[in-house]
């Protein structure tokens, strides 16, 4: 159903977007001690419980980036950048390179 159009409204999407990072975050918050050699199957194929993570760590930032692009199509001139604007890394990279060395989330400085 990825390419069906089966979301119509807003709420819609949330509800789905909603519910999938339930499913992700129930399915982290069931890996125990007792449950971790566990093989899991994804579309039939085995996979330990890390590889599984691995694998969904890898694709969320696939279907982030068509989200990103599908917005940025939408938008066009009044799209925000998520990180650093375009035209601006030099800028960007000055402020940082000021701070020197220190401890800190990347994304610190683009809230």
């Amino acid at each position: 159903m990825e390419f069906e159009s089966v979301i119509n409204t807003k709420a819609e999407l949330l509800e789905k977007w909603n519910d999938g990072w339930e499913c992700l975050f129930d399915a982290l918050d069931s890996v125990n001690q007792d449950n971790f050699e566990t093989k899991v199957y994804i579309r039939n194929q085995e996979h330990s419980i890390l590889e599984a993570i691995n694998r969904q760590l890898a694709h969320y930032p696939y279907h982030i980036g068509q989200i990103a692009y599908i917005g940025k199509m939408i938008k066009e001139t009044e799209w925000k950048s998520l990180t650093i604007p375009k035209g601006k890394s030099t800028e960007f990279n000055k402020e940082k390179f000021s701070k020197g060395k220190h401890k800190g989330h990347f994304s610190d400085d683009l809230k």
